[in-house]
C-alpha cells in the first residue's frame, strides 16, 4: 500500500523502558552517531518544574546512551516565532531536529475561554482568525527549521491538566491550534509525536501545564523511537504515540 506524505499513520504506543529503547536506538543503524536537538518552549526545557527529578534533556541523553548527544535549545516561555531564534544555537554535528512549540501561543489566547460571545458564530469567526494567525507562524518556523537540511520532527500540544470544568474548554481550544500543527507537518512531510496520546494521566504533569518526569520519561521514549524507525527520506508525515 503506498502512501503520500500527507497520511498520518498511527503507529504503536511507546511503552519500552529505557533501557530497551536505547538498545533498539542502537540496532536501528549500528556505528552512525546521532545529535539530536529539542527545539521549543518547557515542554522540552522543565527543569525549573521537577526540581530533585530528571529533567526532558537529561532523561533524552540517558535513552540515547554515551554513544549519542543530546542538546537543549528549547527555552521556557518561548513562542513559535521565537524557535527560528533557537536554530543560531543548533550544534554543527546536529543530526535530527525536534520541535514542541505552540502552547505558550495558545495561553495567550486563554481570555478566549472566560469571554462571552453574542453569537456561535462571532466565537468561531475569532477561533478561524486565531488559527490563520497561527498557522501562518507555525509554517515559516517550519520552514526555517526545515532549512538547515536535517531530519526534522514536530510534537503536538498535549492537552491540559486543569480541574474541571476548565480542562474542557481549555482542551476543545487546543484543538485549533493543534489542527494547524498537523496541517503544517503534513504539508512539510515531516513526523508529529502526538503529545495528546502520550500525556493521559494526572502524574504525566507537573502542573496544569508542565511535564513531570514521568510525563517526560513517556514523551522521551517516544521521541527516541521515532528517531529510530522513521524513514526521514520519504517525506512522510507519520503519526508517533
Amino acid at each position: 500500500m503506498q502512501h503520500n506524505r500527507r497520511q498520518f499513520i498511527t503507529l504503536g504506543a511507546a511503552t519500552a523502558a529505557g533501557a530497551a529503547m536505547s538498545g533498539c536506538f542502537a540496532e536501528s543503524d549500528p556505528g552512525q552517531r546521532r545529535h539530536i536537538v529539542l527545539l521549543g518552549d518547557s515542554i522540552f526545557d522543565n527543569g525549573r518544574y521537577v526540581p530533585g527529578e530528571p529533567p526532558v534533556i537529561e532523561q533524552l541523553q540517558k535513552v540515547l546512551g554515551r554513544d549519542h548527544a543530546a542538546t537543549l535549545c528549547a527555552l521556557d516561555g518561548d513562542v513559535v516565532a521565537d524557535v527560528t531564534g533557537q536554530l543560531a544555537k543548533v550544534p554543527k554535528d546536529a543530526t535530527h531536529l525536534v520541535v514542541s512549540a505552540g502552547g505558550n501561543d495558545a495561553l495567550g489566547h486563554q481570555g478566549l475561554l472566560e469571554r462571552g460571545a453574542a453569537t456561535s458564530a462571532e466565537l468561531l469567526g475569532e477561533l478561524a482568525g486565531v488559527r490563520a494567525a497561527f498557522l501562518d507562524r507555525y509554517t515559516k518556523m517550519l520552514a526555517a527549521v526545515r532549512a538547515r537540511g536535517l531530519p526534522t520532527a514536530v510534537c503536538t500540544i498535549y492537552d491540559s491538566n486543569f480541574a474541571s470544568p476548565k480542562k474542557a474548554l481549555a482542551d476543545v481550544a487546543l484543538t485549533v491550534f493543534n489542527d494547524a500543527i498537523l496541517r503544517a507537518a503534513g504539508d512539510a512531510g515531516v513526523p508529529v509525536v502526538d503529545l495528546r496520546r502520550v500525556f493521559r494521566a494526572p502524574a504525566d504533569y507537573a502542573n496544569p501545564i508542565e511535564p513531570s518526569a514521568i510525563g517526560g520519561a513517556k514523551m522521551v521514549d517516544v521521541i527516541a523511537r521515532m528517531i529510530a524507525g522513521h524513514d526521514f527520506t520519504v517525506g512522510r508525515c507519520a503519526l508517533w504515540a
